[in-house]
């Protein structure tokens, strides 16, 4: 029975939503047919020319509506839609996870109208003909049944009522086997759409743990690059000038001690002496001349050491936002080796399921 059921109605359609129910009371709440989202598919019955809504939860048949040119499907919001089935006398709503899903939905929905309505015209061109033809055709005089009509009425009826009620229970196993059919090519299509995200995750995984190898490459690069630069400037800082002009402002202070002692013994030797006091002033401006000289140079000294204390200052500071980058680059380094592990053994757990 389930191969017969293969030839004579195909799939042609599948998609997933939570389907809803008109509440046949209000006729405006709708009711919840399915605790979660299940495939909703149109299959074409080619032996009758016939297009049908599926959708089976479980062992039920959730929606089994046949198309018709009379029906519209109508969008009421951005993942919602709805259309009226009134040989089922109810209402059917699809929610769907996005609104690419219901625009989808929505235009085989349109798709499958017109080629029901295409059926339809043709089939009543058919129909048109064979009645065409049947009044054309020689009508045969009736046959006369002589003995026992009465017997013949009874055995008629009695072999209607046991055809009808074979007619029945064909019926129902065939809507059992089918139901049956219909969920296991849905469980199907779920399988199959579920293979096809876990592939494309895998390769997209795949990819990720590419560009994560790239950049983990790029970090290490930028980290040995700037270890570098922290060595050069530690080497020169280590290298500065401050040595140097340290011992040049201490053989100036000496000099300068020696000058001025050297200028006091003079002071001395003229104040004992008092030889010549126009030559004793003389010497003496020209020791305070020279004292100045001295007095500006140590100033002049001592500015330089200023700046080269500000110079110094300055590097070291520069030194502890390169530590401090480096830190930082170290940090972000260890963040993303922590993620590449975790994504690894996601990976790792992904291929053993």
């Amino acid at each position: 029975m389930f191969p017969h059921h293969r030839e004579r109605e195909q799939p042609i359609f599948s998609t997933r939503a939570h389907v809803f129910q008109i509440d046949p009371t209000t006729k405006r709440n709708w009711i919840p047919a399915s605790k979660h989202a299940v495939t909703v598919s149109f299959f074409y019955d080619a032996n009758r020319n016939v297009y049908r809504i599926i959708s089976v939860g479980g062992t039920k048949a959730i929606i089994n509506c046949t198309v018709t040119p009379s029906m519209t499907f109508t969008k009421t919001s951005q993942k919602f839609g709805q259309w009226a089935d009134s040989r089922a006398n109810t209402v059917y709503g699809l929610g769907f996870a996005t609104e690419q899903q219901l625009h989808q939905f929505s235009e085989k929905f349109k798709e499958v109208k017109d080629a029901a309505r295409l059926a339809r015209e043709k089939s009543q061109d058919k129909e048109l003909a064979n009645t065409a033809l049947t009044i054309a055709a020689p009508q045969s005089p009736p046959v006369m049944c002589v003995n026992g009509p009465e017997d013949k009425l009874f055995r008629s009826q009695s072999a209607d009522i046991t055809l009808s009620s074979e007619k029945e229970r064909i019926k129902k196993m065939l809507s059992e086997g089918s139901i049956c059919e219909l969920n296991l090519e849905a469980e199907l299509f779920t399988l199959q759409d579920s293979n096809t995200k876990l592939v494309a995750a895998l390769h997209e995984a795949n990819a990720n743990v590419e560009q994560w190898k790239k950049q983990l490459a790029a970090y290490q690069g930028e980290t040995e690059r700037l270890r570098e630069q922290v060595a050069d400037l530690e080497a020169h800082v280590g290298q500065g000038p401050s040595d140097l002009l340290k011992d040049e402002l201490t053989q100036s202070l000496e000099e300068l001690e020696a000058l001025l002692k050297a200028k006091d013994e003079e002071i001395h030797i003229l104040q004992s002496k008092k030889a010549d006091y126009h030559e004793m002033e003389h010497d003496r401006d020209e020791a305070i001349r020279r004292l100045r000289e001295l007095e500006m140079r140590n100033s002049e000294l001592e500015r330089r050491i200023q700046n080269t204390e500000q110079n110094l200052s300055n590097s070291l500071e520069d030194r502890d936002r390169m530590d401090s980058e480096i830190q930082r680059a170290i940090e972000i380094l260890d963040i993303k080796i922590f993620d590449l592990n975790d994504l690894r053994q996601s990976m790792v757990k992904l291929i053993d399921k």
